[in-house]
């Protein structure tokens, strides 16, 4: 397509409307949009208008030009002077028009015969540009309802989103709270039953006691207090002290009581107004019950206050502490007892010519283990002297009792000059009638005066340790026999060993040389060695002393899980006369 171009001469406001609609016609002619052709027509007319306001004559072309398929309308502003149009630039920039149909070229299709129809035209393009706002309008609206709608909803979205996240943090933070309760329950619920196994594991009261204050000082109590209550009386034990009113009130009536300026509300608790010895700080007073009212536990709070779940631990720690230490008490009630009757079947040493004798009794420090080991030694009517030591299995008031009968039974039988072995084998029958699911461990030796020789004999007992007198120490290892009691039929068999002047002969029970982790063997060998350490004249000038440097390296920790005899005798070396 070629250009064409339409030249106007705009002196007047009829020229300037003339050219108007000539363009009007083209740009309508081509099938322009209404919008596009109202806005290229609105802006040709301004300047149009600034034209005449300028005076002069002007010169306008219209350009038509482009493509066969897309071509465009473009409109020129010159002044006009003499014919010609001025040299000068255009007084604007060339304002376009796209023209979807172009017309033929040389064509003047579509230019108005009149500024009337033109006039009429431009009012067609208003109206459609109108009826466009009016839709466009409509779709405005229409946007800013959805708009609207849609903010609401983001609204109303951002709220739920917020409540949400409010819900999630509200259930977090119960959920951490819930986890904070539960792992502060464990631990409670764990340190009771670690802190139950501490105090329940001793049988000394003091111990129990000691442990308790360890566990609970300072985590769980600032300062501990424990009012106990003699067993038969239920008075205060040891020094007459003062005690809160609330000790005295839980004493009184068996239940808890919380001491402190405000209520603790607190589970099986009663309140009381604030302890004068602890104005400031909460405390509680816990009754250590079992069968009966052993004492008043006084704990001063660590902190602010006692917080419910630590309360019931501490109550119920209480109540356990009240049976461990019953159980300590009794225990040791029993213990005594047994150490009482047991030393008092211990033998007086006889003091026969020839023959020094010392002899030790340690009781066990640990657990029941009192009871059952024993040494004896007297004289017969033909001068001779029996000396035994023996070791009931077992251990309390049982073992005691059992010792106490064979000891009887074993001087009955020794009346009738039995030897060794005849008395162990009556024992042996005896023990057997008697006490069926008890033995014993037993071995005596005679010594007769003047005689060199021992007579022995052994019921399964650790083997005896001899000193020669020439220093040199030997045990007699010949095979023992049964235990006492076992249930078969047994005769013993005597043995015999030198002891000449100026030796020793050691009996001792399995407490003395045996130890849990290794065995008896290396026991004996150090007492071999103690032994083999004394000389002829320390045994002679004090047997006493004698028998504590036995003890001393074998004896060297004081705790003791069984009881220990020793019997040591020596045979007197007599001065050349």
């Amino acid at each position: 397509m070629t250009d064409d171009t339409d030249v106007w001469k705009i002196a007047s406001a009829a020229d300037a409307a003339r050219a108007r609609a000539a363009a009007a016609g083209i740009v309508v002619a081509a099938g322009t949009p209404a919008p596009d052709r109202a806005r290229f027509l609105t802006s040709l007319s301004a300047r149009l208008r600034n034209c005449l306001d300028q005076g002069g004559t002007w010169e306008l072309r219209l350009l038509t030009g482009g493509t066969e398929h897309e071509g465009r309308l473009d409109v020129r502003l010159r002044p006009f002077d003499g014919g010609t149009a001025q040299n000068e630039p255009a007084c604007e920039p060339v304002l376009s028009c796209p023209l979807p149909n172009p017309p033929a070229p040389g064509g003047r299709a579509g230019r108005p015969t009149s500024p009337s129809r033109a006039l009429l035209s431009a009012d067609e393009d208003t109206a459609a540009v109108l009826r466009l706002l009016d839709e466009q309008e409509r779709l405005v609206q229409l946007h800013r309802e959805e708009l609207h709608q849609t903010n609401q909803g983001v609204l109303a979205l951002h709220s739920d989103l917020e409540a949400a996240a409010l819900a999630q943090r509200e259930l977090l933070e119960a959920e951490r709270s819930a986890r904070a309760e539960v792992e502060r329950a464990r631990r409670l619920l764990n340190f009771l039953a670690d802190a139950s196994a501490a105090i329940t594991s001793s049988l000394s009261p003091t111990e129990v006691l000691r442990r308790l204050t360890d566990l609970l000082v300072p985590e769980y109590a600032a300062r501990l207090d424990v009012w106990l209550f003699d067993e038969e009386q239920g008075e205060e034990e040891g020094p007459v002290q003062e005690h809160s009113r609330a000790a005295v009130v839980a004493a009184r009536t068996g239940r808890p009581q919380h001491a402190a300026a405000h209520p603790g509300n607190l589970p099986g608790t009663d309140d009381l107004p604030p302890a004068a010895m602890s104005p400031d700080r909460p405390l509680l007073a816990i009754p250590l019950i079992t069968h009966r009212l052993l004492g008043v536990l006084t704990l001063i709070a660590p902190g602010p206050r006692f917080d419910a779940d630590t309360c019931l631990m501490l109550v119920e720690l209480g109540r356990r502490a009240g049976v461990a230490l019953d159980n300590a008490r009794r225990y040791e009630q029993h213990r005594d007892t047994a150490e009482a009757l047991q030393r008092a079947q211990l033998t007086e040493l006889p003091d026969p010519d020839g023959l020094l004798l010392a002899a030790r009794y340690l009781p066990a420090t640990q657990g029941m283990n009192i009871g059952g080991d024993w040494y004896d030694a007297f004289l017969q009517p033909d001068g001779s002297l029996l000396a035994v030591i023996g070791d009931v299995t077992g251990h309390g008031m049982h073992a005691a009792v059992v010792m106490g009968q064979l000891r009887t039974a074993l001087r009955a039988y020794a009346v009738e000059d039995n030897s060794p072995a005849e008395i162990l084998t009556r024992l042996h029958r005896m023990l057997r009638h008697l006490q069926p699911q008890l033995y014993a461990t037993a071995m005596i030796a005679r010594f007769r005066p003047g005689d060199p020789e021992v007579v022995w004999a052994s019921a399964g007992h650790p083997p005896a340790v001899v000193r020669d007198a020439d220093g040199s120490v030997r045990i007699l290892d010949d095979a023992p026999g049964v235990m006492l009691g076992i249930p078969i039929a047994f005769t013993y068999a005597d043995h015999v060993t030198r002891l000449p002047a100026g030796s020793s002969l050691v009996l001792y029970t399995d407490g003395l040389v045996e130890r849990r982790a290794h065995g008896i063997d290396p026991g004996i060998e150090r007492l071999r060695q103690a032994l083999a350490g004394l000389s002829t004249p320390e045994l002679e000038q004090d047997l006493d002393a004698a028998a504590e440097a036995l003890l001393k390296p074998l004896m060297h920790d004081s705790e003791r899980d069984d009881d220990v005899c020793l019997l040591l005798c020596h045979t007197v070396t007599y001065p050349a006369s």
